[in-house]
C-alpha cells in the first residue's frame, strides 16, 4: 500500500468519524429534550396519587349526610396513631377506606388539622372538611 492510499484512507476515516460524532451530538441533543426530568416524573406521579386519593375520598366519604350534632365531650374512641378524641362515626368513615397507606394518609392529615385549629373532639363535619386534599 502506497502512501497516498493510506492518506486518502485515512481522509475517509477521519471524514466519517466528523460525520458520526455530529449524528451522536445530534442524537444526545434529542435525548436531553424528549424526556422528562427526575423531577418532573416525580411531580407528575404526586400528581396523579393525589387526584386518585382525591377521588376516591369522594366516593368514600359522602360531602353531606343526615345526623344530629354531637355534644363536645373529650372522653371517647382516639383517632388511630394519634392522641385526639373523635366519634365512632369518624371512625366507622376511616375503617370504609380500604387501602391502608391511604387511610393513614387521611389520618395524618385530619390530625394535622384539629392541631392547627385546636380542635378537641373531631366529628364528622370537622372529618368532611380537613379529610378533604
Amino acid at each position: 500500500m502506497s502512501e497516498r492510499d493510506a492518506s486518502e484512507r485515512l481522509s475517509g476515516l477521519e471524514q466519517r468519524l466528523d460525520r458520526l460524532e455530529m449524528l451522536l451530538g445530534t442524537l444526545n441533543d434529542k435525548l436531553d429534550r424528549s424526556g422528562p426530568g427526575l423531577a418532573d416524573a416525580k411531580a407528575g406521579i404526586q400528581a396523579w396519587v393525589t387526584e386518585y386519593v382525591s377521588l376516591r375520598l369522594q366516593q368514600l366519604v359522602p360531602e353531606t349526610c343526615e345526623h344530629e350534632p354531637e355534644p363536645e365531650i373529650t372522653q371517647g374512641p382516639v383517632l388511630p396513631g394519634t392522641r385526639l378524641h373523635c366519634t365512632d362515626e369518624v371512625l366507622h368513615r376511616l375503617g370504609r377506606i380500604p387501602i391502608p397507606f391511604v387511610r393513614q394518609m387521611v389520618t395524618q392529615k385530619v390530625a394535622e388539622t384539629a392541631r392547627a385549629e385546636n380542635v378537641s373532639l373531631i366529628d364528622v363535619i370537622f372529618f368532611e372538611r380537613a379529610a378533604t386534599f
